[in-house]
């Protein structure tokens, strides 16, 4: 390595050998005296003035070189590259000027005064002084340089001097020992150099690994082969509420955990536990996981492993956050998010533990709550108060939950209560009807007033003889009993509901038999003009003949399709076989047929209609689309698009039921409607009730003005026929009056029969059968 030139040596390491040029005083004053002394021996033994005057040159020139070294050593380091070579540069002046003077008593001693005793004492001590040259001058290469001229030259002109040529050869022989000595005060500086700039690197190193394991997030601490702390850094300090990191060292992991027992942080129990696991993981070399939780709420993730050069390592994370995020998760994943009661996943979960333990003799009870009519709060209100009212419930059901009673929402508007030791069916049913007192009432819910109304189902079973499914079935079962009779309240489970259950699959299944082979029928209930009493048109309705129970009503498995999701494969039946059988009648005669809420639901229905008149060659305008006030509420604007895309095919279109709904009269102006047919429930007392009968010749009046034709359903008796023809005067009636429903071929033949009883109509005379 050449470290001749100053580019080479980096300003954090030539600073420090300038440093050394100055750091040792003391032995430089005792190699002053030592040559003064010497010379001033010379001096008395030759009594040659020469060898006074060069032992007072020393003394000066050391007395200056000894300030000059003690000026810096009270001086701060330097921390230029200029500070410093201005320094070097002092030392070379005198030190220079030092090596002269020990150069001119060799000169003299040889040369001009010359003595054999002087000549000898000369060499001697400049030898002695050049052995030091390269130890004490290795930080300045050019001060070595000239030390060794000032102080060798001198000799080997004094012996070339001498002239004879034993004295020159022995001049010339200081050069070789020029070199030897230059040489090995590059050899020290390199050596030094290199063990300093590893020094310095060994320092950056260290510096980096500090830097880095300090500002760390994990904590980490490494145990030697004793099992004792070897190095730590401030985490663990910090977390055992040490000043230093240096404080751990040396001690054992009980010792550090037991620390933490003393300040509160940590159970005696689990600090024994955490030990065993570490210290089993350090002899079995397998990285291992321990989560700690500390007493101020704080958890900590320890993982201990054998490291190499027989140390363990210990290092440990704050995973507060963590645990913390899990337990949400698992909260989550377990609670319901608006009631924060337990959901249905870990009810059961829930259930199932606590029926397989304990007494297996014992009774338990489960029940299953239904709000009544809560879809009509999430279609009118919105969701936001659906919401509202169900919170409102949990709050009250809530308020029952205890030991033995766990509560649970099941989803959407279904709650359940588990019953874990029940003593009888009365104490079930006791305490079923105080739960049902407490439920009942009216919350406010976002400024409106809702009144709480549920039905429920329970079932009491021994616990070895059941389970949670079969027990949520049965309370299922016996809730579907009690919406059937009213709802408001709540039954508990009989046998004979299984039963009924089971005959009501059967009947699914038949029924879905039914409508894939096209098992069902069409018949027409005939629609009547008012004013010629023939029928004009008629009402497409489905029926099911069960090839073992007979005719299934409409009532029963219409219900059964909307239920199954086949509703639309029925209207879609029914559709195309009256637009087939329709299209053989009469030009004059046209066919309605009943859609579902679920056929508007997407626009496939468009497309329904458009091929059912296709196949059949039906006009459009001979078809009559009935829509439910239900279909509309669904979705009015989506609805309403696609009964346009029907009026646009030519089909007309009806409000069926007009007036049980919720806003009826704002579809009147809002679709394009043809026709409203009103419900039959408005004719049950039309011929006592005044009321009835001036509302139904409101509607009637509100409608013509609109462009709208009016049917009126539900017709059975000539008194409701009669009212109808002299004071309501609608269009069109429909009913049983005019028999029931008849089959195609009947349509056809009664389509240009004027109905007997029209002249006792007008007459006002009491109907007679012809």
């Amino acid at each position: 390595m050449n470290l001749r030139r100053k580019n080479e040596i980096p300003v954090d390491v030539y600073i420090p050998f300038v440093e050394t040029l100055f750091r040792d005083g003391f032995t430089l004053s005792i190699g002053l005296v030592a040559q003064t002394l010497l010379v001033i021996l010379v001096y008395w033994k030759t009594m040659d003035v020469t060898y006074l005057l060069v032992a007072a040159g020393l003394i000066i020139v050391g007395t200056l070189r000894l300030r000059n070294i003690k000026k810096y050593l009270r001086r701060p380091s330097p921390t230029t590259w200029e500070e410093a070579r201005a320094r070097e540069n002092d030392y070379i002046i005198y030190g220079s000027m030092h090596g002269f003077m020990l150069g001119a008593f060799c000169f003299v001693g040889i040369y001009l005064a010359h003595d054999s005793y002087a000549e000898i004492a000369a060499v001697c001590v400049t030898l002695a002084s050049v052995t030091s040259i390269a130890g004490r001058n290795y930080g300045s290469p050019r001060m070595v340089m000239i030390f060794i001229m000032t102080t060798t030259w001198p000799i080997s002109l004094g012996f070339i001097l001498r002239g004879d040529v034993y004295h020159v050869i022995l001049g010339l022989m200081s050069a070789p020992f020029l070199f030897a000595i230059k040489r090995f005060a590059d050899i020290v500086r390199e050596v030094l150099f290199t063990a300093l700039s590893e020094e310095k690197k060994a320092n950056r190193i260290a510096q980096r690994f500090n830097r880095a394991l300090n500002t760390m997030s994990h904590g980490l601490v490494m145990l030697g082969p004793d099992g004792r702390v070897a190095v730590a850094h401030a985490e663990p300090a910090h977390l055992m509420s040490l000043k230093s990191p240096d404080a751990l060292l040396g001690r054992s992991i009980h010792g550090l955990l037991m620390r933490g027992v003393a300040g509160g942080m940590l159970a005696p129990k689990d600090c024994r536990y955490i030990e065993a696991q570490l210290t089993r993981a350090l002899r079995e070399g397998r990285d291992r996981k321990v989560l700690v939780s500390l007493a101020n709420g704080q958890h900590y993730e320890f993982s201990a492993r054998e490291g190499s050069q027989e140390l363990g390592v210990i290092t440990f994370e704050d995973v507060t956050a963590r645990v913390e995020a899990e337990d949400k998760i698992r909260f989550m994943a377990r609670y319901d998010s608006l009631t924060g009661l337990p959901n249905r996943a870990y009810f059961h979960e829930l259930i199932g533990e606590a029926m397989a333990s304990g007494d297996l003799e014992r009774l338990c009870g489960l029940a299953v709550l239904d709000l009544d009519d809560f879809k009509n709060v999430n279609d009118t209100l919105g969701h936001p108060v659906g919401d509202g009212l169900i919170y409102a419930v949990a709050e009250r059901l809530a308020a029952v939950a205890g030991p033995g009673i766990t509560i649970s929402r099941f989803g959407g508007d279904e709650f359940m209560i588990f019953f874990d030791r029940v003593e009888d069916e009365s104490h079930l049913i006791g305490q079923l009807d105080g739960i049902f007192v407490d439920l009942q009432g009216e919350v406010d819910v976002a400024g409106h007033g809702l009144r709480i109304q549920a039905s429920g189902g329970a079932v009491l079973s021994r616990v070895k003889d059941t389970d949670v499914d079969a027990m949520i079935v049965k309370a299922d079962l016996a809730l579907y009993k009690a919406k059937e009779l009213g709802k408001n309240t709540w039954r508990l489970f009989e046998a004979s509901m299984d039963a009924a259950f089971r005959n009501r699959q059967l009947m699914k299944a038949d029924l879905r038999t039914a409508v894939e082979s096209k098992g069902l029928r069409v018949v027409y209930q005939p629609i009547v003009a008012m004013s010629t009493m023939r029928i004009v048109s008629c009402e497409a309705l489905c029926r099911w003949d069960h090839p073992e129970l007979g005719p299934i009503s409409p009532s029963i498995f219409i219900p059964l399709a909307e239920e199954m999701g086949i509703i639309s494969e029925i209207s879609t039946f029914v559709l195309h076989a009256a637009c087939t059988e329709c299209a053989k009648w009469h030009a004059q005669t046209s066919v309605s047929v009943n859609l579902s809420a679920k056929d508007f639901r997407n626009r496939d229905v468009i497309q329904k209609v458009r091929d059912a008149l296709a196949s059949s060659g039906l006009a459009a305008g001979r078809l009559e689309i009935e829509v439910t006030e239900t279909a509309l509420l669904d979705d009015k604007s989506l609805t309403r698009q696609y009964i346009e895309e029907l009026k646009r095919l030519g089909v007309r279109i009806a409000l069926d039921d007009f007036g049980t709904g919720y806003s009826s009269l704002s579809y009147l102006h809002k679709l394009p409607l043809d026709k409203i047919k009103i419900d039959r429930s408005f004719l049950i007392d039309v011929t006592q009730n005044s009321r009835s009968l001036e509302l139904l010749k409101g509607i009637v009046n509100l409608s013509r003005p609109l462009g709208l034709s009016v049917t009126v359903e539900g017709v059975e008796t000539f008194e409701q026929l009669k009212i109808l023809s002299l004071q309501v005067k609608p269009d069109l009636v429909q009913g049983f009056l005019f028999g029931s429903a008849l089959s195609a071929s009947g349509i056809e033949t009664m389509s240009s029969t004027v109905w007997p009883f029209a002249k006792d109509i007008k007459t006002g005379r009491k109907a007679t059968r012809r």
